[in-house]
């Protein structure tokens, strides 16, 4: 999914700037991985809001839980939160968004909103599935169809697919088709298999040229 190069400018411009004056509050669309501290897993995958006026962050989370972030001190990117309790800014993502640490948790904030399910696939029938790109080698998903609720890490194969497991359920994801088939490790039976929209993983790094070896 490709976000409009405004879209960009206007991020950059509210994660970014210092201007000690007021200025209008920016809104965008986002998503936000919700991971409880401690733990390596999200919690929770889903659409938010992301704002910021004068350094005042804002959080809101599509089920209406929000989180207001205070400047304070001289240190750029340190807050407290609508409780008082100490947050602070921290870089990782890059270009693709903003980390937040709180007290109890951390909220990875994506620009990019490509992991959340539209409106449409949630009603397909099919389970609502969330994909994180940690690297090439690996993607974090997330599948919830009542009870049945799968988290985990899928690790790159030979070949174009993904796999990972918690013990019970074995889930194969190609991302560039977006299929996603998922089923029993140990009776080999079929719970569910289905498409997603595709997961762009970027470049294979053993395919990129090295300039210190060959001429690029």
């Amino acid at each position: 999914m490709n976000i409009r190069p405004i879209v960009w400018a206007a991020i950059a411009a509210v994660v970014s700037s210092t201007v000690p004056f007021a200025v209008q509050a920016q809104t965008v669309d986002a998503r936000c991985d919700i991971y409880p501290r401690g733990e390596d897993r999200a919690s929770a995958v889903t659409a938010c809001t992301f704002s910021q006026r004068q350094g005042n962050v804002g959080i809101q989370l599509e089920n209406g839980r929000r989180y207001d972030l205070a400047p304070t001190g001289d240190q750029p990117g340190n807050y407290l939160d609508q409780n008082g309790q100490a947050a602070y800014r921290q870089s990782g993502l890059g270009d693709r968004g903003q980390i937040y640490r709180l007290a109890d948790q951390s909220i990875y904030v994506y620009w990019d909103t490509a992991g959340i399910p539209s409106a449409s696939s949630s009603n397909s029938g099919n389970p609502v599935t969330y994909t994180t790109v940690i690297d090439y080698n690996h993607i974090n998903i997330q599948i919830t169809e009542a009870e049945f609720n799968f988290r985990g890490t899928l690790t790159k194969l030979p070949g174009p697919d993904y796999s990972g497991t918690d013990g019970r359920v074995r889930v194969v994801l190609t991302p560039s088709t977006g299929q996603v088939y998922v089923f029993n490790e140990v009776t080999g039976d079929t719970f569910y298999d289905y498409t997603i929209d595709p997961v762009f993983v970027g470049e294979d790094p053993s395919t990129m040229c090295d300039p210190s070896v060959e001429p690029c």
